[in-house]
């Protein structure tokens, strides 16, 4: 069963670019296994070789790989602590800012920080690069239509400004698309993009073992600007940030030294 197992990940690796010894192995094992299962496998390599043939059952693969949960304004006094602290200090003298979303999911992160921006600093030119490992998820984030339960933390004069309901689906605003490009982009093995201001990723290293979170921090390190800002998740509190050249400017928040 390990050689069944070890062998599937090797070509999973060779075929689509995902080392998944990266990730925790316990827990990327069982939710691998449980699909493998449901699918009516008996072994992975008979799995493996219906994934290379069947379209269906690859996007169902690495759409649960990628773990796709998200909302707007997830974690809301954390928002805040952005609209108040962090974007006020990044922009002290600018007139533009670059943010990078990396492993956005269904987009509700990158539109919530166009929200945020044109709502109270709607002076200022935005460049947002959304990207995810999962092209399933970027296709739905540039759809940008949403269950109502993806905006229960949204305020509701913003929900009302920036979203249209219909048939119980909200749909934003077409112009906050504008300030985003979506990319397929995977934080273990591509290039990370430059002279960032802000990157935000939450919720996603928690899945990572510390080897590869060592990898993702030292790139992400090198991918902001000077005292740019990483915005991470609730679970992902960074120990060590100076081994990273970062230091905690407020809860979830490391500026680049």
């Amino acid at each position: 069963m390990d050689e069944d197992y070890n062998q599937f990940i090797k070509k999973i690796h060779n075929k689509l670019g995902i080392n998944l010894n990266l990730y925790k192995e316990a827990q990327m094992r069982r939710r691998i296994t449980t699909l493998k299962n449901k699918r009516g496998f008996t072994s992975f390599n008979s799995y493996y070789n219906a994934l290379m043939t069947n379209g269906d059952l690859l996007n169902e693969f690495i759409d649960r790989l990628t773990i796709n949960v998200s909302e707007f304004y997830r974690n809301p006094k954390r928002w805040e602590v952005l609209k108040n602290t962090i974007f006020p200090q990044l922009l002290k003298n600018n007139h533009s800012i670059s943010i990078w979303s990396a492993a956005c999911s269904t987009g509700e992160e990158p539109y919530s920080l166009a929200i945020l921006l044109r709502e109270y600093f709607p002076n200022i030119r935005v460049r947002i690069l959304a990207t995810d490992l999962d092209e399933n998820v970027l296709q739905r984030a540039k759809e940008g239509i949403y269950p109502k339960q993806a905006l229960k933390d949204l305020p509701q004069p913003l929900i009302n400004k920036y979203f249209t309901e219909k048939n119980h689906l909200f749909h934003i605003d077409p112009s906050l698309k504008k300030d985003i490009t979506y990319k397929k982009h995977n934080l273990l093995a591509d290039p990370y993009p430059n002279n960032m201001d802000l990157i935000v990723c939450r919720n996603v290293v928690i899945y990572f073992t510390d080897e590869a979170k060592d990898i993702i921090y030292n790139n992400f390190g090198k991918a902001l600007k000077q005292n740019g800002v990483l915005f991470v998740g609730s679970t992902e509190q960074i120990f060590n940030p100076n081994q990273y050249n970062f230091k905690l400017i407020d809860t979830f928040f490391y500026q680049k030294n």
